[in-house]
């Protein structure tokens, strides 16, 4: 079976037997479409797992020196560096049981981390070799909680000018504005049955791509990807209709996310990676149907080949190479996906 004629089959039949990742690598299967079409590696990683095990992959960065930096709620070491080809260079972190969101923003020239930790119901500001800055605790300036356990932050992301936007993405779903040194501005979003609220408000970015700066929020439950402007005010909504999307990440003109699993099996391993161009049009899914408009309306998409289990984040490196953390998959290590 030739590989195209494999895709073909894979994609109409994914609840048939499912090819793993070792096939795909052992036959040079092609995962993607279009000018973004990518060849798996399950081996970058060359860490020693019994000296820097992981539990959840949660999610991955690339610092200004090309090392790619990993979050692992994994208390042994929650972040593990690394070079671009796998090597291992170092780990710091014992005190985030509940790593979950990274983010890393070039502050005065230096290179900061935000850490959402979901079981500290904190976000915690580092430097790059883990010496904290700042923490962030649960937002009683809203008015919306009444306990640090109401608040399980997800996700930040920092504007041009030092804001610090986080999502309780698994709390109440608001998005809460801070500036620079951690004074609350104002608080959106939230759960409700209006466009503007969320449902699952698992991530957040900056995209720049379109000269002036504006949010996207995940609602994952919803399928969906949300527009805000910078001062909390809903724009519209970006349908993915059967993908429960992660965090969307922008680089260069593309936006990029993990998609944990398809609506259309879930709990099931069904994950898949999504990539949307300038205009927010899915041009592409690794591991995922072909994507596919009809009058303008992205028709349902899903899993159509095991290669992942359960995706939670997505790094795109300088050479525009992909790395793909995931949650619940078995302690797996990342894995990379090399542009072809």
């Amino acid at each position: 079976m030739n590989r195209k004629t494999f895709l073909q089959n894979t994609a109409l039949s994914v609840t048939g037997a499912m090819c793993v990742p070792e096939w795909l690598i052992k036959n040079d299967v092609i995962l993607g479409h279009g000018s973004k079409r990518y060849k798996i590696n399950t081996k970058w990683s060359r860490a020693d797992v019994a000296k820097n095990p992981v539990n959840d992959c949660h999610e991955m960065v690339q610092d200004s020196k090309g090392r790619i930096l990993l979050l692992t709620n994994e208390t042994k070491n929650n972040v593990i560096i690394y070079d671009k080809n796998g090597k291992y260079l170092s780990s710091w972190g014992t005190e985030y049981p509940g790593a979950h969101g990274l983010t890393l923003f070039n502050e005065n020239g230096k290179d900061v981390l935000f850490i959402c930790d979901n079981k500290r119901h904190q976000v915690v500001k580092t430097t790059i070799d883990g010496k904290v800055l700042l923490t962030l605790d649960y937002p009683k300036e809203t008015g919306q909680y009444t306990k640090p356990e109401e608040y399980v932050p997800t996700e930040t992301a920092i504007a041009p000018n030092g804001d610090i936007y986080v999502v309780d993405g698994y709390g109440k779903d608001f998005v809460i504005q801070y500036n620079h040194k951690g004074a609350y501005i104002r608080h959106f979003g939230g759960k409700g049955d209006q466009p503007q609220h969320l449902l699952n408000a698992h991530g957040i970015c900056i995209d720049n791509r379109n000269k002036k700066p504006i949010l996207i929020v995940t609602s994952r439950q919803q399928n969906a990807f949300k527009r805000f402007t910078l001062d909390g005010v809903y724009i519209d909504t970006i349908e993915m209709p059967g993908a429960w999307v992660c965090r969307p990440v922008i680089h260069g003109d593309f936006l990029y996310a993990a998609v944990l699993q398809s609506n259309n099996r879930q709990s099931q391993k069904s994950g898949f990676v999504t990539i949307l161009d300038k205009n927010n049009k899915v041009i592409s899914n690794l591991a995922g149907s072909e994507p596919t408009y009809e009058s303008g309306k992205l028709q349902e998409m899903s899993q159509s080949v095991r290669a992942f289990d359960y995706p939670h984040d997505v790094c795109i490196d300088d050479e525009e190479n992909l790395y793909v953390a995931q949650w619940n998959s078995g302690k797996v290590y990342p894995y990379k996906l090399e542009l072809v």
